[in-house]
């Protein structure tokens, strides 16, 4: 259901940091007669959906998909996030990279900087193999329950108990809080409005039909501002962790042609991530917004509201 704004700046805080994880979403087919499908197990994830190429148009392997990801010194893995098969899929292409070549960093949309030093303390620890419930390392690391643990459990467990570094890649509620009432605007020729205000006019399409145009201007100035400085932030972060990266956020985070790589384009004028979106079959997505696309299987809501 589509989220309205509601007037105080308390009560926008929480729904602001929602609705932009629900903008970052690609949104579903329609379609009244989807069939429920249950989500792959993890080791099964290479037969589920298709696996399109965007830049020639052609259907590709998990195998021939993992082989151009293996050699990209940077990766943004684009997910819709209430899609369990996406953190599955996530979790067996860090699997399978680790496998081909050292991994350098993961960065998760979902930890924010305020967590990162508990993220520090704990991984080591981890990598001594103890025995542990996962609910136990939500807390130590203090998991958001925003972001749906029953979804993302198996996939923090997986890069918390690897080698490599694992950094948080959003903002914390304070700096959101502060970007809500100052509204910064990025600066850069590729995401902001020198850019013939293309980028600007898509994000505020996508905001608008999230909230159900439901939504003033000077909100949605700020949704835009902190929408932007996240994908900025996001850049900033990716750029900077060890190397070959893997970031992975919402699919609008990650389309080439409103996201981060339109940032690391204005911080390093040089080429974009490699970028793999995961969508629900049917969903829209295109060569300008991504280099691969995996569609998985729509998957009908677990319980439908009755109205």
């Amino acid at each position: 259901m589509p989220m309205r704004f509601p007037l105080s700046l308390a009560a926008v805080l929480p729904a602001c940091v929602l609705a932009l994880s629900a903008c970052s979403s690609v949104a579903p087919v329609n379609g009244a007669g989807a069939t429920a499908v249950a989500p792959a197990a993890a080791q099964d994830v290479r037969q589920l959906g298709e696996i399109v190429d965007l830049r020639s148009g052609k259907r590709v392997t998990a195998e021939q998909l993992l082989a151009q990801l293996a050699v990209a010194p940077r990766v943004i893995v684009g997910e819709q996030h209430d899609q369990l098969s996406h953190h599955q899929i996530e979790q067996w292409l860090l699997q399978q990279l680790q496998g081909q070549r050292p991994q350098g960093s993961v960065l998760l949309e979902m930890l924010n900087p305020d967590q990162q030093a508990k993220v520090d303390k704990v991984k080591p620890w981890l990598q001594t193999d103890p025995v542990v419930r996962p609910e136990h390392v939500a807390e130590l690391v203090a998991w958001q329950p925003g972001w749906k643990w029953a979804q993302y459990g198996d996939l923090v467990m997986t890069v918390m108990r690897a080698p490599y570094p694992v950094w948080s890649a959003n903002l914390d509620r304070s700096e959101i809080k502060q970007m809500f009432i100052d509204k910064p605007a990025v600066q850069g020729k590729h995401s902001n409005l020198a850019n013939d205000g293309k980028v600007h006019a898509k994000l505020k399409d996508i905001i608008r039909i999230m909230h159900d145009n439901q939504i003033d201007e000077p909100r949605l100035a700020a949704m835009l501002s902190v929408q932007q400085q996240r994908d900025r932030r996001m850049a900033e972060r990716l750029l900077a962790a060890p190397a070959p990266a893997v970031l992975i956020a919402g699919a609008y985070h990650a389309h080439k042609d409103l996201g981060v790589p339109l940032h690391v384009q204005d911080l390093t004028g040089g080429p974009v991530p490699l970028v793999l979106v995961l969508a629900q079959q049917g969903a829209a997505v295109q060569a300008p917004q991504a280099d691969f696309v995996w569609f998985t299987p729509v998957v009908a809501p677990a319980v439908a509201s009755a109205k």
